[in-house]
């Protein structure tokens, strides 16, 4: 079984995809530009800010998350997952509003909620235009995918019930 969840940043798509994959006993694929900026040893920011102005890192990463995630059963996180992984046997869209999502990046990794909110909004709109522009993907468009959880107030052991109900049901 490949499980393929997305949504935006906050939206706990790497916290809901790990419980899944323990839950399920199934490989996590969550290769994401933090995983990439590990790597090289640079901050997630100037990984942004190159894919910002090289899209052959978008390229790279989403090529390789498929790959991984073809390799077997597994569930695949990342933004774009639900569109990528068309062979996926159950596709997943994460959501939450705007003001939860940065409350929830703020808890994370710090700051005042005004910046972080600030920021979220506009990664929202640089990743929507990269998506848009690379693969014509409008990641606000998610109406084929086979379920939406609206995380707001819901715990992420929750949102991973729902997807390992839904699972079992395919």
């Amino acid at each position: 079984m490949k499980i393929a969840i997305s949504g935006k940043s906050g939206c706990g798509n790497s916290t809901v995809s790990r419980i899944v994959a323990d839950r399920l006993g199934l490989r996590l694929v969550n290769y994401t530009f933090r995983a990439l900026a590990a790597e090289r040893g640079i901050s997630f920011d100037e990984v942004r800010r190159q894919a910002e102005e090289d899209s052959s890192l978008d390229v790279y990463l989403d090529r390789r998350q498929v790959e991984l995630a073809r390799e077997g059963d597994c569930v695949l996180g990342s933004r774009l997952a639900v569109w990528l992984l068309d062979d996926a046997d159950l596709k997943v869209y994460l959501t939450a509003p705007l003001s939860v999502r940065a409350s929830r990046i703020q808890r994370r990794e710090g700051g005042s909620f005004q910046e972080v909110l600030r920021k979220t909004r506009a990664r929202d709109e640089r990743d929507r235009s990269r998506y848009l522009q690379l693969y014509d993907i409008d990641n606000d468009e998610f109406d084929f995918v086979d379920l939406v959880i609206d995380t707001q107030n819901i715990q992420p052991e929750d949102v991973a019930e729902r997807i390992i109900t839904t699972a079992g049901d395919e």
